[in-house]
């Protein structure tokens, strides 16, 4: 019977992507939006049922894949406590964003098509998180950014939209390339590519590995993750993804691509264990990142823009749980953003919907009224990112940051500014959008198919976070920590009591104080604002332009690049290799011409020709003789 759910949570999606492509066009819409929910539907149903008889971990191989000298690999996949986590977060998120997608994307007429690319994003990740080997991971990794570039540039009419999507996809070539290279060292080392047996040769054999070539495996593991969770420098393809659906960019930022790098490091966090220098370049990179993307989402205009670097400095923070070893800590904050940043995106599409496209949240307000349930939603959505009690994000963030102080009050200092901000910026978005005048008379409240699956997902966002109590809450209450109880993970955190409720008391009152900050600067008047823009403005202008780091990738790589390309075509392809080809074919042509003077076909001419040939011979003989 497990079989059977997972060859449903796997196939479902697939057949749903086939078959919209085959005949969705030709159904109403509802019938085709309908099939790819059920589709998603499921999987969620297979993935729950597996989480509900769970007992052990097991691997199921459908059938040989293919063999190639001694790499021997097949079509295996492997339900342990780790997959049935992300299953369920992919599989329900995902349920939730195609049911969204009923109403938001009604009107288009690539309707059919837009659900082939959704089922068939959701099937490439379930792929990604329930592979057995390196290999087939790869197989859903590079499916996720196929479907990711096929989303994000689905208005293709619209050029720049277009350009996003690929922008998109290059980037992510850059961390694929890291991939295949530690794919390749796994292999070289190990001569295997299953988990299993990467797990436990590198345990047995950790003494005698060279641990050079093991740090360069991990780096290039993490070098992957950068790119698909977007962490500096290969980060810039994140916000330029807003470009699509806003439904594709709650599934994106949520439930799908994004999170497959933190998974994959929790995955093969044995490699990591080894390498503790790696694990400090994960913790530094994702403190830097998520600083950096916090400092950028203060000053955006584009609400999707504010969400998107808010996605970024969470995926940071769960960079520095698993570079910390706390896995089951960075997982746990994984699955409550999935809750909380669906909601804000699919929040966030539900205002753009009602203000007809506009996504500037200063031509935005007033909403609070006209859109009560959407009002809600987004201010649950906004608390539980901010991370205020008793929210989702609370929780897990402020697990992070224990962790973080355990390690380092520094680490935790960086950490816990990036949490101040973080609450600045989302209630900066949150004001400027519901509160104050309304400025589109227009405006309404979204229909029930969009609304539905926002009061679930603040439901969610409001009580996921009580499976995975903090120690000092557990003892408190006298409760389990059920989701590290799950995970069963190596390490715990060794803080005490005290000293964990005075970071959780800085950590609160930081958020609440920066929220009131927000209040006063966007809601009780314009004049604070004014005086602290004229103060700051060079500040607000590093942030609201991205600190120019895209003008600077520009400058140094894109521009040399194009010049390179432009010299490489015009001298070295079109004058030398295109001159030699061509020079070889002018003289071959040249040649024939004329030895084509010799064959005119007439008599006369070759009867002239024998004559003189003779007479220069006779002449030359009775010359030597």
């Amino acid at each position: 019977m497990k079989e059977i759910a997972l060859y449903i949570i796997i196939l479902c999606p697939l057949v749903g992507c086939v078959l919209q492509l085959l005949v969705g066009a030709k159904l109403p819409k509802v019938w085709s939006g309908g099939f790819a929910c059920c589709a998603i539907l499921l999987s969620f149903l297979g993935s729950a049922y597996l989480f509900m008889s769970f007992e052990q971990g097991f691997s199921l191989a459908w059938l040989p894949w293919f063999q190639v000298g001694e790499l021997q690999t097949a079509l295996s996949f492997r339900i342990d406590e780790l997959s049935l986590i992300m299953m369920l977060v992919v599989s329900g998120i995902s349920f939730l964003i195609h049911v969204y997608s009923l109403g938001y994307m009604k009107e288009d007429p690539l309707y059919s098509r837009y659900f082939a690319y959704l089922n068939l994003f959701v099937c490439a990740m379930l792929i990604l998180v329930t592979a057995d080997n390196l290999l087939l991971m790869f197989v859903g990794w590079e499916g996720v950014g196929l479907c990711s570039y096929l989303l994000i540039g689905f208005w293709f009419e619209d050029e720049f939209k277009a350009f996003c999507g690929k922008k998109a996809f290059i980037v992510n070539r850059i961390g694929d390339a890291g991939f295949l290279l530690a794919i390749f060292l796994s292999f070289s080392l190990f001569g295997s590519l299953s988990f299993d047996v990467l797990s436990s040769k590198a345990a047995a054999l950790s003494a005698e590995l060279n641990f050079g070539i093991l740090s360069l495996l991990t780096l290039c593991l993490f070098l992957g993750a950068m790119g698909k969770s977007a962490q500096f420098p290969l980060y810039v393809w994140l916000p330029d993804a807003m470009a699509g659906p806003t439904s594709v960019s709650a599934l994106i930022h949520a439930a799908t691509m994004v999170t497959a790098g933190v998974y994959m490091i929790c995955r093969l966090h044995f490699f990591y264990d080894l390498t503790p220098i790696i694990q400090k370049v994960v913790v530094i990179i994702g403190a830097f990142t998520a600083l950096l993307s916090a400092l950028m989402a203060l000053t955006q205009r584009d609400i999707k823009k504010v969400l998107a670097y808010s996605t970024v400095s969470q995926l940071g923070y769960m960079f520095v749980g698993a570079g910390l070893a706390a896995y089951g800590t960075a997982m746990f904050h994984l699955t409550t953003h999935a809750f909380f940043k669906a909601l804000l995106f699919l929040g966030s599409g539900s205002v753009i919907h009602a203000m007809h496209g506009e996504q500037d949240i200063f031509k935005m307000g007033g909403l609070k009224n006209v859109m009560p349930l959407t009002y809600l939603t987004f201010f649950v959505g906004s608390c539980a990112l901010a991370g205020i009690p008793p929210f989702a994000g609370f929780f897990s963030k402020d697990s992070i940051l224990a962790y973080a102080f355990e390690a380092s009050p520094y680490l935790w200092g960086v950490l816990g500014v990036t949490a101040v901000l973080t609450s600045f910026y989302i209630f900066r978005t949150f004001y400027l959008t519901f509160h104050g005048s309304l400025r589109n008379k227009n405006a309404h409240e979204s229909d029930n198919s969009m609304v539905l699956p926002l009061v679930l997902l603040a439901v969610g966002s409001l009580v996921i976070g009580f499976i995975g109590l903090p120690q000092n809450f557990a003892h408190l209450f006298h409760a389990s920590n059920l989701f590290e109880k799950f995970l069963a993970p190596s390490k715990h955190l060794t803080l005490s009591q005290g000293l964990e409720w005075g970071i959780m008391f800085l950590s609160v009152l930081g958020a609440l104080l920066s929220a009131y900050v927000a209040y006063v600067f966007y809601v009780r008047g314009t004049s604070v604002l004014e005086t602290m823009s004229a103060r700051m403005s060079f500040f607000y202008k590093l942030s609201y332009n991205k600190f120019y780091v895209d003008e600077a990738y520009d400058a140094l790589f894109i521009r040399p690049l194009k010049k390179t390309a432009d010299f490489l075509w015009r001298i070295i392809d079109v004058v030398f290799i295109d001159g030699i080809v061509n020079g070889v074919a002018w003289f071959g042509r040249q040649s024939f011409l004329f030895l084509s003077l010799f064959q005119s076909g007439k008599v006369g001419n070759y009867a002239f020709v024998m004559f003189v040939g003779a007479l220069i011979v006779i002449i030359l003989l009775a010359h030597f003789r």
